[in-house]
């Protein structure tokens, strides 16, 4: 029996799941949030049971440290040595990685360098990495990079048209992101189209985070996030695609310094901008059926953004067999799927189940039998994926 536990060490927050990998069940999982806040929350869910505690966890290093303490408090593991294995969620890759791949010293040394791409998050990530091998020196460690998936895609796709050395010279270009959700979401809806040895695929990963990828053949093609997540879909905070020239025009014309405007746009902008309610789309939906026309006028930019992203992958793709709806807009928003659908479903020749959108739970089929492209619902488990890629590097 090998246990593999699966991490995603967040700007501030460490997220887990312990897997038996012989059956591929969940035995633990659960989160730490708000590391090096007073009241950082801890929820852990296992045997049925779910606890939560709010303390304060000063940094990602003392958090890895209370998860284990608490596998063993708890008698999830009786000792550590059981974890054979950690997989951990690396959001940039950069040029250098192509797929997952075992932690050594120069996998690190890069993460390092790629992390003005990912200021939030691959120094988080660095940090766990050594704070987990010092705890269970005996655990093999893999990294699995949310870019991998969309290193297939096209140059032209991939290459932005300023100035050609700053792709050569300092490699400039999309990289994308959520690769990891994309890859098995895209994965599973093949399956459930009964394994064709062709297929075209939207997948709709709209959650706080949001991105589009157009799948071909199991690769990724093309995909809305850019050289960071900034780009796009609107979403909850973040502005998504804009003109270039607004930043020029907050600083050279209202003022605004370079470090303002860039936690403008990605930590006020989006649902939360344009609404002034929240970047919640629960909240922009209550708010938008209350009344509030900013908070309509936020729903219906996130759903026109959605949709034109749609539209321009089935144009790339030549015809679409399926559509997949996934993350905490795209599984649980009824209203926001039906929105999305809505502005595209004339043109492509969409139907909805109505009754299967509304009223259906999980992973299902939500359009209807004469509809032209099938549209699904598919839950994400980014954290499987990551412990099958940990097991099979480390040949657990």
């Amino acid at each position: 029996m090998s246990k593999v536990l699966a991490v995603n060490c967040g700007s501030s927050s460490l997220k887990f799941q312990l897997f038996e990998m012989d059956t591929e069940s969940v035995i633990t999982s659960g989160i730490i949030e708000r590391i090096g806040m007073e009241d950082s929350i801890f929820t852990i869910k296992y045997n049925g049971t779910k606890d939560k505690k709010v303390f304060a966890v000063p940094t990602h290093k003392e958090a890895v440290q209370v998860l284990l303490d608490t596998l063993i408090e708890k008698k999830i593991v009786e000792h550590l040595d059981e974890i054979k294995g950690i997989g951990h969620r690396v959001v940039q890759g950069g040029p250098y990685f192509d797929g997952s791949c075992v932690v050594d010293d120069d996998v690190i040394a890069k993460i390092d360098e790629l992390s003005p791409l990912a200021p939030l998050h691959n120094p988080a990530h660095i940090i766990g990495i050594k704070a987990f091998k010092e705890a269970i020196p005996t655990a093999g460690a893999v990294v699995v990079f949310d870019t991998a998936f969309h290193h297939s895609i096209k140059p032209e796709n991939a290459v932005y048209p300023i100035p050609y050395k700053f792709y050569e010279e300092n490699k400039i270009r999309k990289y994308g992101a959520h690769g990891t959700s994309h890859y098995y979401v895209s994965k599973r809806t093949q399956e459930l189209l009964g394994n064709p040895e062709h297929a075209n695929i939207i997948v709709c990963h709209l959650g706080a985070g949001a991105s589009l990828c157009a799948v071909k053949d199991g690769k990724s093609i093309d995909t809305s996030m850019g050289l960071t997540p900034l780009a796009g879909v609107m979403m909850a905070t973040r502005s998504g695609d804009i003109d270039a020239s607004v930043v020029d025009h907050l600083i050279e014309n209202l003022g605004y310094d370079m470090k303002t405007v860039f936690k403008m746009l990605n930590k006020e902008s989006g649902l939360l901008g344009v609404s002034g309610v929240s970047g919640d789309m629960r909240d922009i939906i209550d708010a938008k059926d209350a009344g509030n026309q900013r908070a309509e006028l936020a729903f219906n930019i996130f759903r026109k953004r959605v949709a034109d992203y749609i539209g321009s992958y089935f144009v790339e793709l030549g015809h679409v067999d399926a559509i997949s709806f996934t993350a905490g807009i795209g599984e649980n928003s009824f209203i926001a799927r039906e929105a999305i659908i809505d502005l595209i479903k004339e043109a492509l020749g969409i139907v909805l189940d109505d009754k299967a959108n509304v009223e259906g739970h999980g992973e299902r089929l939500i359009s209807a039998p004469e509809s032209k492209i099938k549209v699904f619902v598919i839950p994400t488990d980014e954290e499987l994926v990551i412990a099958r890629d940990t097991k099979e590097l480390l040949n657990l």
